[in-house]
């Protein structure tokens, strides 16, 4: 069975981040698809030490749920990254978290898909967005769309259910994330992964 891990980066578990991830669950369900949500946003997660230890141990040298979500994060099919919106970005944990998370983690992560949900009172929502896309473009994984950015509004927990139109792209959101998913997968047994050159890495200053 696929399966999808989704992150929740708001410090509240079932505010307005939740109802758009609850949302997206909803539909996964229904293409028969296992859920799972991992709660970060209340953890006290520290940032990366650029200490590269990960390239040697093959985990985070700071053993927290970092570590803890890896091996879930190896086995999915997707992954839903998901955060509140404070200053037009995603908050400081979940960036902490994504960070080490994606650089200590050294399997391939070609082919998984990715996809974002956004929450905010009014604005900020698309640069929060864009930032959030950045690692799965950065790793290989294909990026779901929706029918809109995915953002959904709401002030007080629980508000983002009124906003008939966020609801409406998170389930689009899924639909395509589930179908890409599928996709993959039928492509991956017929043609196998793409082939990979090796990495050449510029440095400006030499």
């Amino acid at each position: 069975m696929m399966k999808v891990l989704m992150i929740n980066g708001s410090p509240h578990s079932k505010g307005n981040t939740y109802v758009a991830l609850h949302e997206m669950e909803k539909i996964f369900l229904e293409e028969g698809i296992k859920t799972e949500i991992v709660q970060v946003g209340n953890k006290d997660i520290r940032g990366c030490a650029a200490c590269n230890s990960c390239a040697e141990k093959g985990k985070c040298v700071f053993n927290d749920i970092v570590n803890e979500t890896a091996p879930k994060f190896e086995e999915c099919d997707g992954l839903v990254a998901a955060s509140p919106v404070y200053y037009a970005s995603a908050n400081a944990t979940l960036s902490a978290f994504l960070d080490r998370l994606f650089h200590s983690t050294q399997f391939d992560k070609t082919m998984k898909v990715g996809a974002c949900a956004v929450a905010a009172r009014r604005g900020g929502l698309s640069a929060a967005f864009d930032q959030l896309n950045k690692y799965f473009t950065i790793t290989g994984m294909p990026v779901a769309s929706s029918q809109y950015w995915n953002g959904i509004h709401g002030r007080v927990p629980g508000e983002a259910c009124q906003d008939e139109e966020g609801l409406q792209t998170m389930r689009t959101l899924a639909k395509n994330m589930a179908f890409l998913m599928k996709s993959i997968a039928l492509g991956r047994e017929a043609y196998g992964l793409p082939e990979k050159e090796e990495f050449q890495q510029t440095n400006f200053i030499r």
